[in-house]
């Protein structure tokens, strides 16, 4: 995946700093790594720009971690015999912004987009150092892939599930590449039109922007004032 121009000379002409900031990308997938995925090729261009940026990037499939189905934090005291969610929990909880994509399965995210959904509500009593919730000062978006309808659906499912949960969700933090309807092709495949697609590209470029944007201005001020909204509040 590369750059459009008009993305590179943006990136060029910014006069913020951005260095500092962290940014993990969740490819909630079904196929596991290295097998080809089209929602990771749409995610490529928010971590190319965040990356042109200084900012650190991070990016894994669930699917590829033995993460048990539950809303306890290690599941494994629960009775499964694996769960490597504790461990990906770490890595969730010190990125200052948490992008998530997903296929569109009849209409609907993925299944490892809902276990992943899921085990993010099983955190969300945990505090930070102000008493707030754990999610409080991170900025949330997502990306969503498909050759049916859907993306529209999935973006305020997923947006609104990190909203509720302590997520900060700047303007436009969504984009999607949806193909014809049916078996047609999908976003990486040879003439989609999919990687050049511009309303994709600009929706995706408007929500890399929105969460640096946000995510430093958080930075900056020490997140959201811990007053009014702390859990014994």
């Amino acid at each position: 995946m590369e750059l459009t121009q008009q993305q590179i000379e943006t990136c060029k002409t910014s006069e913020w700093d951005f260095s500092g900031l962290s940014a993990l990308f969740l490819n909630c997938t079904l196929k596991r790594s290295p097998e080809l995925s089209h929602t990771e090729g749409l995610m490529q261009i928010p971590m190319i720009l965040m990356e042109e940026l200084g900012v650190t990037t991070e990016l894994l499939r669930p699917v590829d971690l033995d993460i048990a189905h539950g809303v306890y934090h290690d599941m494994r005291e629960q009775g499964w015999e694996h769960d490597a969610w504790p461990d990906l929990f770490d890595k969730v909880k010190r990125a200052d912004m948490l992008v998530i994509g997903t296929p569109i399965w009849l209409g609907q995210h993925s299944s490892v987009c809902c276990k992943l959904i899921e085990r993010l509500y099983a955190e969300s009593a945990e505090l930070n150092e102000a008493g707030q919730y754990i999610y409080y000062g991170c900025v949330g978006g997502c990306l969503i892939t498909g050759n049916e309808d859907g993306a529209k659906h999935c973006a305020m499912d997923i947006l609104y599930s990190l909203n509720h949960l302590g997520y900060l969700i700047p303007p436009q933090a969504d984009a999607a590449w949806v193909g014809e309807a049916g078996p047609g092709p999908s976003y990486l495949d040879k003439d989609s039109g999919g990687p050049e697609n511009e309303f994709t590209n600009r929706n995706a470029t408007f929500m890399t922007w929105n969460m640096l944007h946000l995510a430093r201005m958080l930075k900056e001020s020490g997140g959201i004032p811990a007053h009014g909204n702390q859990a014994d509040t």
